[in-house]
């Protein structure tokens, strides 16, 4: 799950993150009253989305104006750049063509700014450690840095252990070119970052960029911070920063219902039990010469309500040409994961080709559901075959169709 910058900056603080002064604003009237708290004489106006890139951005209707993120001297230039912001759509590099409507701006002190770092937090699945990154490329994408750049990459694995220590960070500040006060700064910021991501059970931690001002401090001028969905439980207060405007439907719909769906451009829609299955399904459908509408796990406890809306959630991607279901049974059985099957697609009236492949407990009971549903389920006996038959599904569906419209 993410958030937005300004809730990332609040929460941050409450662990002793060196962050400026801010506030936020739905309206450009708020944004002049939370400027007027601030000390000045140089405020930073934000555009709030979950996307990177939003300086370097520009709004649909004024594509040659200026972009997301925007430095003004005064309360009542921050009102009109508020004003030009709140209400438009902003196109960043990660949002595509499409762009993101801007409902809330954050506006931030200005800040003496010497240099521009990287900081980021992460969990490196190779070592299963938290990894602690840094570059002298503040401000840059750090994928553009790690593929162009690799050399200025520093990385500190963190044994978990022991937990972070000193030396770890003092590494990295010696790595950076820090120096004196700015060392004892640097420090102090990474183990307070540290302790907010373990506490929080994040995903990512990015601070970019870390600034380190004329006064030898170090403080995030940006932040970005994802948590574990998995971890969400114990954070009942975190899923409240959920921004539903900032998800995509289907996806916002899929975290009603307790699924793992995310949303791809392909043609393909799959519903498997089971990530690692999962990932395997959209391989080989890559494979056999097609792609992936999305990834769906519905889970080992999957039953025919959850089936239903895994089907109704695919069913509304209008890209979807066909639909393969995937399933290993085990704690979910094969019988009453077909009953799920046949119910949704009586349910929905299905208009697209399906395609089952089943396997593992009852799971000759569950084909025989299937054969005898009266439905036009094209039954596969393994996942090659199931792949064959879906890519073939919908290349003869485009071909019918060209041969119509001709």
């Amino acid at each position: 799950m993410n958030i937005h910058e300004y809730q990332a900056k609040e929460l941050l603080r409450r662990y002793g993150v060196a962050v400026l002064e801010g506030g936020v604003a739905w309206a450009p009237e708020e944004a002049a009253a939370a400027a007027a708290r601030l000390p000045g004489p140089v405020y930073v106006v934000k555009a709030q989305i979950h996307a990177g890139g939003r300086g370097a951005g520009r709004f649909k209707d004024d594509p040659h104006g200026k972009g997301g993120v925007r430095v003004v001297k005064s309360p009542a230039e921050v009102q009109a750049a508020a004003a030009a912001m709140l209400g438009h759509t902003l196109v960043t590099k990660q949002t595509g063509e499409a762009g993101k409507l801007v409902s809330r701006v954050y506006v931030e002190d200005g800040c003496d700014i010497r240099r521009e770092l990287y900081l980021g937090l992460l969990v490196d699945r190779a070592t299963s450690r938290v990894t602690v990154m840094a570059s002298t490329e503040g401000g840059m994408e750090i994928e553009e840095v790690a593929e162009h750049h690799p050399e200025k990459i520093l990385k500190v694995a963190v044994d978990p252990a022991s937990g972070i220590s000193g030396f770890h960070a003092r590494k990295l500040a010696f790595g950076l070119g820090l120096e004196g006060k700015q060392v004892a700064s640097f420090v102090k910021f990474v183990l307070a970052l540290y302790g907010a991501f373990q506490e929080l059970d994040c995903a990512i931690v990015e601070i970019n960029p870390l600034v380190v001002t004329g006064a030898g401090e170090i403080v995030a001028l940006d932040a970005k911070v994802s948590f574990d969905d998995n971890a969400l439980f114990r954070h009942k207060d975190l899923e409240a920063l959920r921004d539903d405007s900032e998800m995509d439907p289907k996806e916002l719909e899929a975290v009603r219902n307790d699924l793992n769906y995310v949303a791809l451009d392909g043609e393909i829609g799959c519903m498997v039990n089971g990530a690692g299955l999962a990932m395997a399904t959209m391989d080989i459908i890559k494979l056999y010469g097609s792609s992936p509408a999305n990834f769906l796990d519905v889970g080992g406890t999957a039953n025919a309500a959850r089936v239903t809306e895994a089907f109704r959630i695919i069913t509304s991607d209008a890209n979807v040409k066909a639909i393969l279901v995937n399933i290993f049974g085990g704690i979910a059985k094969c019988d009453m994961i077909a009953e799920g099957i046949v119910a949704a697609a009586k349910t929905l009236t299905l208009s697209v080709p399906l395609v089952v492949r089943l396997e593992g407990t009852n799971v000759e009971l569950g084909k025989k559901i299937l054969a005898e549903s009266g439905l036009a389920i094209i039954p596969a006996d393994n996942l090659a075959d199931a792949a064959e038959k879906v890519v073939h599904a919908v290349k003869n569906g485009a071909a019918a169709g060209a041969a119509k419209g001709a």
